[in-house]
């Protein structure tokens, strides 16, 4: 296995654990603890504590080892940080908290993008549309998948707001999460794909209270579907 495998293969099982609290706040653990469990060098031990740092779930003191920390110093907006927890006993907790995120900005985002938007970006936000339905109908989730990341991506970046910009790797992995965590039907229900339509239309003819409203429905469903009854 080569070193960057390895290296993923340790973060992914620590932060794992953190993420999921089977290591507590507070808990200690050391770089030489890393090597004799996981059976690898003092380089990918390194590696793996300073991306844990940078991500705010651990700190380094020296005389006392690595220290995990508590959720509130986390970057809850890194990726991995995002799978890690969609990947654990948290996991209801944390798709409420992105899918509360994406109704806060999303439909302002959609409403932006009808308004200032380039016409290349219009059409293509149609096309993707309607390529989501194919796909959808057809029951192919990787492709469909694919394409609504795009979608979404699209609309976060042709809002003019950088703010929202930056959002776009936090939306992409928690609708990454749903299909590969198995939290998808096997195919779209059939009420989110005409809503992708009418948000691309909205945008595509500059309707800007038409697009914030459908997107606004939209994730009202997605909300129905993903957050548990009474969370």
């Amino acid at each position: 296995m080569s070193v960057e495998a390895l290296h993923s293969t340790v973060l992914d099982t620590i932060g794992l654990r953190i993420a999921d609290e089977s290591l507590p706040a507070g808990y200690v653990f050391t770089l030489d603890g890393i090597q004799e469990r996981f059976g690898v060098s003092r380089t990918v031990a390194r590696e793996t504590m300073r991306v844990l740092e940078s991500m705010g779930l651990v700190t380094s003191r020296r005389r006392v080892g690595i220290i995990v920390q508590p959720r509130s110093t986390w970057n809850v907006f890194d990726p991995r940080v995002i799978w890690w927890r969609l990947a654990g006993s948290g996991r209801d907790a944390q798709l409420r908290s992105l899918t509360e995120l994406r109704i806060a900005v999303e439909p302002l985002t959609a409403g932006a993008a009808a308004r200032g938007a380039t016409p290349e970006e219009r059409e293509r936000i149609v096309v993707l549309a309607d390529r989501m339905r194919e796909r959808g109908e057809a029951g192919d989730l990787t492709r469909f998948l694919d394409l609504d990341i795009e979608y979404h991506t699209l609309l976060l970046r042709a809002s003019g707001n950088e703010m929202f910009a930056a959002l776009t790797d936090v939306v992409a992995a928690v609708l990454r999460g749903r299909t590969q965590l198995g939290l998808m039907p096997r195919s779209p229900v059939p009420e989110a794909l005409d809503l992708h339509d009418t948000v691309a239309r909205a945008v595509a003819e500059g309707n800007i209270e038409l697009a914030e409203d459908a997107m606004r429905r939209l994730l009202a469903e997605v909300r129905a579907a993903v957050v548990p009854h009474g969370c």
